[in-house]
């Protein structure tokens, strides 16, 4: 079976065929995010430290890091993204041992993170491009990591998969003539937004197959590519990821946490109950408001689409006697009620007369 190794300096994590899906955590990206784009220009790394910590428990297994800010002080990335990609990896490796996923379109930032990176982090990534083959393939080879392989060349992204597919043959074909092995390389198939393209979730789960059975090789995506543009987005990732993992695919980089529910939203949401005339107890807090009327929660916990792969876990057999779905589903004590038994009583059965 396929296994590729990504590894911290003390943990390691596999992905493979036979394996639990892994999913590789996206949130550390300031593309399309303003406030942490302002906040890493400004030195302040709060926000990556939050995201880090809030991806681990909501169960990712790789930390996918990419710096890619362009500065207001400084438009070239080529000068500032080393230097951010160093201290972003250095801070998220103080906090956490989970391994890492080095993610640039920027050569030397690639390089700065993997001289920083402990371990064998993962390298996203090299693409079909001839140019981009050149750097990036002696880089694996000489620091002896696995990479992720998108399905783009130098013609673009085709809408034919057939196209992809030959543009993934190619790039493991390279790296063979550099001595790296179908098992370090993981391919993006390219996931199409579905709102565009009506066959994009069939042409996927075609490719992967195909992946998994003429070239061997472990596949991922960015997951939420399929329901961009639509409503109710976390419905359409929860059904794709499962027929996707049945199809082959041995991991996603997507967000794994269920973001907090926004404080403007719960109080919305406590004006309407009191207008409806519903008297609530003095002392509910908003966690509890918010579990009462459905919003979610106050804090970052796993999202929807994990429970969808752990489900999908236990349904492949790759989850051994249902242990991680039944941990996924272990409720919390609430403060004051540890240790307490069914109903909140404390102690064992209660004795008959």
């Amino acid at each position: 079976m396929t296994r590729t190794i990504v590894e911290s300096k003390s943990k390691t994590a596999i992905i493979g065929f036979d394996q639990p899906f892994c999913v590789i955590g996206e949130r550390i990206n300031p593309t399309g995010r303003k406030k942490l784009a302002a906040e890493l220009e400004a030195g302040d790394f709060s926000t990556v430290e939050k995201d880090a910590l809030a991806q681990v428990v909501a169960g990712a297994s790789i930390l996918d890091i990419n710096a890619g800010v362009v500065y207001n002080s400084n438009p070239n990335p080529n000068e500032t993204e080393p230097p951010l990609m160093t201290a972003i990896i250095e801070l998220v490796q103080g906090l956490t041992d989970i391994p890492l996923c080095i993610d640039s379109s920027v050569p030397a930032a690639l390089e700065a993170g993997l001289k920083a990176a402990h371990g064998r982090p993962l390298l996203n990534s090299v693409t079909g491009e001839e140019e981009r083959l050149e750097f990036v393939l002696p880089l694996v080879k000489k620091y002896n990591v696995p990479v992720v392989a998108i399905s783009n060349d130098d013609t673009g992204i085709s809408e034919d998969p057939d196209v992809r597919f030959a543009v993934a043959k190619k790039i493991v074909e390279r790296a063979a003539d550099f001595g790296i092995p179908a098992h370090d390389i993981v391919v993006d198939p390219l996931v199409m937004p579905i709102g565009a393209m009506a066959t994009a979730g069939k042409q996927v789960f075609t490719l992967v197959r195909r992946l998994r059975e003429e070239l061997g090789v472990n596949t991922t995506c960015g997951a939420s590519n399929i329901s961009f543009g639509l409503p109710n987005r976390h419905g359409i990732n929860n059904a794709f990821l499962p027929m996707a993992m049945g199809a082959g695919m041995t991991s996603a980089i997507m967000n794994p946490v269920a973001l907090p529910v926004p404080a403007a939203k719960i109080a919305e949401k406590r004006a309407e109950v009191a207008a409806a005339g519903i008297v609530l107890p003095e002392d509910m807090d908003d966690e509890a408001f918010c579990q009462l009327f459905g919003l979610g929660s106050t804090q970052p916990r796993p999202g929807k689409e994990m429970e969808a792969i752990r489900a999908a876990n236990l349904l492949t057999d790759n989850d051994a006697h249902g242990g991680a779905w039944i941990e996924f589903n272990k409720v919390a004590p609430k403060a004051g009620h540890e240790g307490r038994g069914r109903a909140g009583r404390t102690g064992g059965r209660r004795r008959r007369a």
